[in-house]
């Protein structure tokens, strides 16, 4: 959800991606060893062996010429790189379906919201009303940033989807026993309970305009997601993804702060919100590792990757959201705006993400192993962050200088009640 940050990278207008293909082949010296107790590891050094030669000349070639996607993706889906992500198995396997809670160690809603098996007819109805009467005080633009954060949980059908295109990682029966599918569909089934607890906790608040928000999230299912990455590149859709999840958390751990006992006093929403955000940061910490894994042995591959993401920018799945009233984009749009008002998710948010993952992959000591346009991938990525605050404060200097004034949005979710906020 790292919405406010699109105006902003709107604003920058960053050059479009122009990364090479792999420089020379890698080629299989001595490409895995066998660890004592027989799992395979995958040494970084044994990946790095390159034809010099060839290297050299393509990076002459590509020379002040542009490529885009459909240059650069089906590089990454060469047969070495393919068996690199089938040797990672044993190591995903250690790594991180680790970071998956068995079922019956698992929250579940009924533990965060009133239960009437559990407390009876007359109980049921004193805890709604306890409920009701806590988010009575949440003000409007936190509620409708609850909203987009529910409707992209509730939009999970589409995220395994994504992940099902991705070569070699991907679990093409709907069963398969490999640690790549096994993490795709416990991933799955931990997100599916996200969507689940806030969806109940607007139903019982009383709060929203339920019908309108289940057609949000009925188009937003419709209307899919885009999040500008080669279709079939693990790399990059990892890139995305570890991105995504740290915003998520970031997002649902603002949200819980601003409605709690600091904030609006709302504790059974702060409770749900810190505990899907503590999910969330759970599925960051396994994303994290997988491209971190990546970084070490292939980080030519994976410094291109992760450039040519933040080049394209990172568009959270609610970039399609819409209100039935607007096209996706104007409403989004609006919704950065809120946002950033709010305090649920900022411009602020967004760099730090990127100076997190930078720190976390080592992209500033990269220096090994890198082509030319690794090279420039790296250097691009590293000076990103103060060009983004540079923007930042340009972008805040040109709205107090223009004077806007604040635009009333009215919000259907909420019963058309209005918003005020300066629009780009």
């Amino acid at each position: 959800m790292a919405l406010a940050a699109a105006t902003l990278l709107r604003f920058i207008g960053y050059p479009a991606c122009k990364p090479n293909a792999p420089a020379g082949r890698n080629r299989y010296c001595n490409p895995h060893t066998t660890a004592g107790n027989g799992v395979i590891a995958i040494n970084r050094s044994s990946w790095r062996c390159r034809n010099r030669a060839t290297a050299s000349r393509e990076v002459t070639a590509a020379a002040g010429r542009r490529r885009d996607k459909e240059d650069e993706w089906p590089s990454y889906l060469t047969p070495d790189r393919l068996d690199l992500l089938r040797e990672m198995e044993p190591w995903v396997e250690e790594h991180v379906l680790t970071l998956l809670k068995p079922v019956e160690a698992s929250w579940q809603p009924s533990d965060m919201l009133p239960d009437p098996a559990a407390l009876g007819s007359d109980g049921f109805h004193a805890a709604c009303l306890e409920l009701r009467a806590g988010a009575a005080e949440v003000p409007d633009e936190l509620l409708v940033c609850l909203v987009a954060n529910m409707v992209t949980e509730e939009a999970l059908p589409t995220y395994p989807s994504g992940l099902n295109r991705f070569e070699v990682v991907r679990d093409t029966t709907g069963a398969d026993p490999t640690p790549w599918a096994r993490w795709i569909r416990g991933w799955s089934a931990e997100e599916n309970r996200h969507g689940d607890v806030l969806n109940r906790y607007m139903h019982l608040s009383g709060r929203f305009d339920m019908r309108e928000v289940e057609r949000t999230v009925q188009r937003l299912i419709r209307d899919g997601m885009s999040f500008h990455a080669p279709v079939r590149s693990p790399y990059h859709g990892f890139v995305y993804l570890t991105f995504q999840e740290r915003a998520t958390a970031i997002a649902h751990g603002n949200t819980a702060r601003l409605v709690g006992a600091r904030g609006a006093g709302d504790a059974a929403l702060a409770r749900i919100c810190g505990t899907v955000a503590a999910d969330e940061k759970r599925h960051e910490a396994a994303y994290t590792r997988i491209m971190g894994k990546l970084f070490e042995v292939e980080p030519d591959a994976a410094v291109r990757a992760m450039a040519y993401m933040m080049r394209h920018r990172i568009d959270m799945p609610t970039g399609f959201i819409n209100d039935g009233r607007h096209s996706g984009r104007d409403f989004y749009d609006r919704f950065i705006a809120i946002a950033q008002l709010a305090g649920t998710y900022t411009v602020s948010d967004y760099r730090s993400i990127l100076e997190h993952l930078i720190g976390q992959w080592g992209v500033k000591e990269l220096a090994s192993g890198l082509s030319g346009e690794g090279r420039r991938a790296r250097d691009y990525l590293c000076a990103l962050p103060n060009k983004m605050q540079r923007m930042e404060e340009k972008v805040t200097e040109r709205a107090v200088k223009a004077k806007n004034k604040p635009t009333p949005i009215p919000i259907n979710w909420v019963f058309d009640r209005t918003i005020s906020v300066v629009l780009p």
